[in-house]
C-alpha cells in the first residue's frame, strides 16, 4: 500500500489553479448591460400601441423628447395623458413655446397603430408641423 505524496521534484505536474478568470464574466456583463441600456428606453411607454416592424436604426437623443401616442381607436396622448383632436393644437403649440428657448429644437416621437389610416397619422404629422415641431421620429419595432 502506497500512499502517493507530493515531491519536491514534481515530475512535470502542475499544481491546481487557484485563481477565477474573470474575462468571460465581464464580457457578458458588459454585453448585458449595453441591451438594458438600448432596450430601456422603449420601456417607457404607457399607452399600449401595435406599432409597425422596422430596420431603421435606433435614434441618438440629447434631451428628453415628447412622446405622442395614436392608439388603435384613435385616440391621442402626449406623453401619457389623453388629449382630444380639439385641444391637440394648442397643446403642441406650448410643447414648442416651452422648448423655445432652448439650443435645439424639442423631439417628438409619434408612435401610431399600425391599424390607423395614413390620413389620421398625416393630419397628426401635419398639426406638428404647424405648431413648429419638426423633429418627428416615426418609432417602430424592430425586426
Amino acid at each position: 500500500m502506497g500512499i502517493n505524496l507530493p515531491s519536491a521534484k514534481g515530475k512535470g505536474r502542475r499544481a491546481p489553479m487557484a485563481e477565477i478568470n474573470v474575462t468571460p464574466l465581464v464580457d457578458v456583463m458588459l454585453v448585458l448591460l449595453i441591451i438594458f441600456m438600448v432596450t430601456a428606453p422603449l420601456m417607457t411607454a404607457g399607452v399600449p400601441v401595435n406599432l409597425p416592424d422596422s430596420r431603421a436604426k435606433a435614434v441618438e437623443q440629447t434631451q428628453q423628447p415628447v412622446t405622442l401616442s395614436i392608439d388603435a381607436d384613435g385616440r391621442t396622448y402626449i406623453d401619457d395623458a389623453e388629449v382630444s383632436a380639439d385641444n391637440l393644437p394648442s397643446e403642441l403649440e406650448k410643447i414648442a413655446a416651452a422648448g423655445a428657448g432652448a439650443t435645439e429644437p424639442r423631439q417628438v416621437m409619434l408612435r401610431a397603430d399600425r391599424t390607423l389610416d395614413y390620413g389620421r397619422v398625416n393630419g397628426v404629422l401635419g398639426e406638428l408641423n404647424r405648431a413648429g415641431l419638426n423633429r418627428v421620429s416615426l418609432i417602430s419595432v424592430a425586426q
